[in-house]
């Protein structure tokens, strides 16, 4: 059980009794490898060169970057570097900022916006456009509240919660784990910790610190690490809070629902009470019957959807991967019931997931499977496989596929009293169709996408950042520059290139500094492609192309620069 949560999330808060034990040693096992660096300087080989074009004119144009560029070997970047380039680069702002903040919840910057959409619009075109057997919906975020009851959420959609009365916060109880210290068999005390990535290793240092101050000899032996939900109530006397390091402060665990609740009309009473949708699945099931009925559609067949989602976490976490304002990319895919039926088609979208995920730049070195021990399955699930990923904070699930049977239509039918049943023309037979949900949160993507593309290297001797996003995914396709601001002629050309890549594509149009500088500006923020306007270009339509990853150059004419985008961005 311990090894099963060496991959959880990043503790935020580790304490210990007595609670002076604790501090920097604690603190000090939250630190990351791979130190990266800021934007730097242009290197001297990136400053401009004279050289004689074939008419005689003296021309400016930029030297090649001398050395290609030398990564300094593969790492996870920290949550600090991360969030502090987010920050910097306008892609991840905290929402309700100038009013000191408001936990859980995030706003999107001029570059965040367009790489989250560029996510969704990549997921759309590959499994809705490019397949035949699946379609789209948009479903409403406030809908009947007998949808909520008839799929279990309004009584069962929540998490065990334990306050702490000496400072008022809350937890998760299923998220704060505890264990026994004992020296030969003499119980020394109870440590506490938050769930963490590394808590095996954690919650020994805090014992041994503790065995340490109480000056004790002999064994050190620590209990199996357990959450708080598993403790008696005796335990839960002995147990200390994470904040105050107080036994006994923290209250016994109660359920708390997840769902935030609102009111529908001009009155304010039971009558009016709904819920912003903690998931876009049950919009997909309610509106089987209509896509069926007019979607030209034959089992086995998928329904797509991306929308917002909203959970009232009671401790929201690690940036934008736990918020309560998130956003969905979900496929219920119906299929024929029985036994063996759904397997086959279980394993081909985990395959599917992985694989997408791969193309679209995230590192395979941080991808991996959790599949689902079958008592620790829901109890309507057939089977269920995790793909996840290797954030900052610890390896933590990024897509779920379920094969949820047929739990979810039946439960409708029978609420609604309305037949979720379809008849299959090839076997003459009427059913309750079963689903596999492939199932992925937008924002969390997006924090994956964000570190695999996080690099550090060095070009010409020097140190640059870079986020090396796919072409499809990168908010700024390519940015166009022109090689001095001074001369006319120049920038009207590089204006009217400018001007035809963004009938197509997001480009920007930049001239303030150095060209070297400018270079390094856009691979910080992760643009694939510069593209440079020079003398050359007045004289033969030709152009500059600079690759982000491999700083490579290399001329190209108009239509050839065209023809590459589109083979690198669209194909």
């Amino acid at each position: 059980r311990s090894s099963r949560f060496m991959a959880r999330s990043l503790a935020l808060l580790l304490f210990v009794v007595p609670a002076a034990a604790l501090a920097s040693g604690a603190m000090r096992s939250l630190q990351h490898l791979h130190r990266g660096a800021r934007a730097c300087a242009p290197p001297a080989a990136a400053r401009t060169a004279v050289r004689r074009c074939s008419s005689g004119v003296r021309a400016i144009a930029p030297v090649a970057e001398t050395e290609a560029a030398s990564e300094t070997g593969p790492g996870v970047v920290s949550m600090d570097e991360l969030t502090s380039l987010c920050k910097r680069r306008g892609f991840i702002f905290q929402s309700s900022e100038v009013y000191g903040g408001f936990a859980g919840f995030y706003d999107y910057g001029p570059l965040g916006v367009e790489l989250r959409n560029n996510i969704k619009r990549a997921w759309w075109k590959d499994f809705v456009h490019r397949r035949e057997d699946v379609v789209g919906l948009d479903s409403s975020i406030i809908g009947s509240p007998a949808i909520w009851k008839a799929s279990g959420h309004v009584d069962g959609f929540s998490d065990p919660m334990v306050d702490c009365k000496e400072s008022k916060l809350r937890y998760r109880a299923d998220q704060l784990f505890w264990a026994r210290a004992e020296v030969d068999g003499e119980v020394l005390g109870y440590i506490s910790l938050l769930e963490s990535g590394d808590m095996a290793e954690v919650s020994l240092k805090m014992a041994t610190q503790m065995k340490k101050k109480a000056a004790k000899q002999g064994e050190l032996t620590l209990s199996e690490l357990k959450d708080y939900t598993e403790a008696t109530e005796e335990e839960q006397k002995l147990i200390p809070s994470p904040e105050t390091g107080t036994p006994g402060a923290l209250t016994a665990p109660r359920d708390f629902n997840l769902m935030f609740q609102t009111s529908v009309g001009a009155q304010t009473d039971s009558s009016s009470v709904a819920y912003l949708r903690p998931e876009t699945a049950q919009g997909i099931f309610t509106n089987f019957k209509n896509v069926v009925s007019t979607g030209r559609v034959k089992i086995p067949f998928g329904i797509a959807q991306i929308g917002k989602a909203f959970r009232n976490e009671i401790t929201p976490r690690n940036y934008i991967f736990r918020s309560r304002e998130f956003e969905q990319m979900e496929i219920e895919y119906f299929i024929p019931p029985g036994e063996d039926a759904w397997k086959s088609f279980h394993q081909e979208w985990i395959s599917t997931s992985r694989s997408w995920l791969e193309s679209i730049g995230l590192r395979p070195d941080l991808l991996s499977f959790d599949v689902h021990a079958p008592d620790s399955l829901a109890h309507y699930a057939r089977a269920c496989t995790d793909v996840m990923f290797k954030f900052p904070f610890g390896t933590q699930e990024l897509q779920g596929c379920a094969a949820r049977g047929n739990y979810d239509l039946t439960q409708h039918g029978k609420a609604s009293g309305k037949s979720m049943e379809y008849y299959d023309e090839a076997t003459k037979e009427r059913y309750v169709p079963h689903v596999i949900e492939p199932s992925i949160g937008v924002d969390r993507l997006m924090l994956a996408v964000l570190t695999s593309a996080y690099a550090v290297d060095e070009v010409a001797g020097e140190e640059r950042t870079l986020l090396k996003f796919h072409p499809r995914l990168a908010p700024v396709k390519a940015a166009i520059l022109p090689l001095v601001k001074n001369k006319p002629e120049l920038l009207d050309k590089a204006r009217a290139i400018h001007d035809r890549l963004q009938r197509r594509y997001y480009v920007e149009f930049d001239t303030a500094g150095a060209i070297g500088r400018r270079y390094r500006r856009n691979d910080e923020v992760g643009t694939p492609y510069c593209i440079t306007v020079d003398f050359q270009t007045l004289e033969d339509e030709t152009v500059t192309l600079r690759d982000r990853d491999t700083t490579e150059q290399r001329r190209v004419t108009l239509p050839e620069l065209l023809d590459f985008m589109e083979e690198q961005i669209d194909a």
